[in-house]
């Protein structure tokens, strides 16, 4: 399922100048959560481009009529991990 999200919605975020790193299902806070992992390759990963990639990858993901309810999607970037501090 995780591939078929990422197939789906690589080319349009890519015409968006947006590059998609990963896409993977996992558990955040008790809840069924959707990582849609991103990043800028003209510059820094904000809120308004997190926002902006999550216009384009929501409406994407309804249609494709997945068997999933009750999830959070979550648009970001790896970032750096506490591990690395």
């Amino acid at each position: 399922m995780e591939e078929r999200i990422a197939n789906a919605i690589k080319e349009p975020l890519e015409k968006e100048n947006i590059e998609l790193l990963g896409v993977h299902f996992g558990i955040e806070d008790g809840e069924k959560t959707l990582f849609v992992t991103i990043d800028n390759p003209n510059g820094v990963v904000d809120t308004d481009f997190c926002v902006k990639a999550t216009h384009i990858v929501d409406p994407i993901i309804d249609e494709l009529n997945l068997d999933i309810e009750d999830y959070v999607l979550d648009v970001g970037s790896k970032g750096v991990s506490e591990d690395e501090n």
